[in-house]
C-alpha cells in the first residue's frame, strides 16, 4: 500500500506541470546513448508518447553521429571533421541520408507505433520541413572554410509541423535540410533542433546528451549545476568548465532562449525516464539554461 500512496503522491506532484505544459510545443533533440541502445531508447519514445498524452506536444529532431560513422566505416569511407563539424561530400551525404532517414527515423517512427503513439517522419515531399543553405565557417585567415554539403537552417516550415502537434501526431525531424536546388544539406543537429524551437517559440528544448548535464567537475556527478542563465553559461566557457562538445549545444540553448523559447534543459538520455523527471518533477534531474 506505502508504494502505491507513492505513486499517488509522483501523480499528484506532476498535476501541477501538466497543468502549465498543456498544448505547449516542447522540442526534443534526441543524441548518444538515447538513441543507440535499444532498452534506453524505448525508454526515452515511453517518455515522449507519455507526454504527448499528458497533453504537452514534443517534436523529435535527431542526427546520427555512431550509426553514420558505422555505415562509413563498412564502406570504407574515413570520416573527416573540420572544426569539430563532419566535412560531407557526395558519397558521404548519401550515406547520412540513408542512415537519417531509412534507418534512424524509420526506425523511431515504427517502434513509437509499437509503443501505442502516433508519429511522422517530416523529411520528404510534401512533408519535408527544414530547408537550408550551404553553411562556410569562419577560419583563422579570414577566408572561409568549406565543409562541402554541410548546411545550416534558414526555414522551418512551421504549420506543418505545429497541424501534426494539434492532431496528436509527434513529428519526427531527421538533421537535414533541402538547399534551393532541392538537393539535401548534412545539418548539425543540435543547431537543426535549436531552429525548430526557435521558429515555434517552444515552451522548451530538451537535449538528450551522454552526461548529466552541466558539472563543475566533469569527474563528480555531485557537480552538477541544477540552473544556470546566460551570464552564468558565459563565465563558464570563459573557465573552460564547459568545454569541447559541449559548447555548440549550450550556444545552441542561448541562441533559442534569445529567439523565445521559454527553458532550454540538458539531460541525461542514458537515465531512463529522465525526460519525465526533468519536466513533471520539482527538482528535475539535469541543468536548465534560461536567459
Amino acid at each position: 500500500m506505502d508504494d502505491a500512496i507513492r505513486k499517488a503522491e509522483a501523480l499528484i506532484e506532476a498535476l501541477s506541470y501538466i497543468r502549465t505544459f498543456r498544448d505547449r510545443l516542447t522540442v526534443i533533440k534526441l543524441s548518444g546513448s538515447a538513441m543507440d541502445h535499444a532498452a534506453t531508447l524505448e525508454a526515452t519514445l515511453q517518455d515522449v508518447i507519455f507526454l504527448e498524452t499528458a497533453g504537452m506536444r514534443p517534436i523529435l529532431v535527431h542526427g546520427g553521429g555512431r550509426p553514420i560513422d558505422r555505415a562509413m566505416e563498412a564502406s570504407g569511407l574515413q570520416p573527416r571533421k573540420i572544426q569539430g563539424r563532419r566535412y560531407t561530400d557526395e558519397a558521404t551525404l548519401a550515406i547520412v541520408a540513408d542512415v537519417l532517414l531509412n534507418q534512424i527515423n524509420a526506425g523511431i517512427v515504427a517502434q513509437i507505433h509499437r509503443l501505442g503513439g502516433r508519429a511522422v517522419g517530416l523529411h520528404s515531399g510534401s512533408l519535408q520541413s527544414l530547408f537550408g543553405q550551404r553553411l562556410l565557417l569562419p577560419g583563422k585567415d579570414g577566408q572561409p572554410i568549406d565543409l562541402g554539403l554541410v548546411g545550416r537552417v534558414t526555414r522551418v516550415e512551421g504549420p506543418l509541423i505545429e497541424d501534426f502537434c494539434a492532431g496528436r501526431v509527434v513529428p519526427v525531424i531527421p538533421s537535414l535540410a533541402f538547399d534551393a536546388e532541392g538537393r539535401w544539406l548534412n545539418v548539425n543537429a543540435d543547431t537543426a533542433a535549436a531552429a525548430v524551437a526557435s521558429h515555434l517559440r517552444a515552451e522548451k528544448m530538451v537535449f538528450l546528451t551522454d552526461t548529466p548535464g552541466i558539472l563543475l567537475d566533469r569527474k563528480n556527478p555531485d557537480s552538477l549545476l541544477g540552473h544556470l542563465d546566460a551570464s552564468a553559461c558565459r563565465d563558464l566557457i570563459g573557465r573552460g568548465v564547459i568545454d569541447e562538445g559541449m559548447i555548440p549545444k549550450v550556444e545552441a540553448c542561448l541562441d533559442s532562449l534569445r529567439a523565445g523559447v521559454r527553458k532550454t534543459h540538458m539531460i541525461d538520455g542514458r537515465l531512463r525516464h529522465s525526460l519525465l523527471l526533468e519536466i513533471y518533477t520539482d527538482r528535475g534531474v539535469g541543468t536548465e539554461i534560461v536567459l
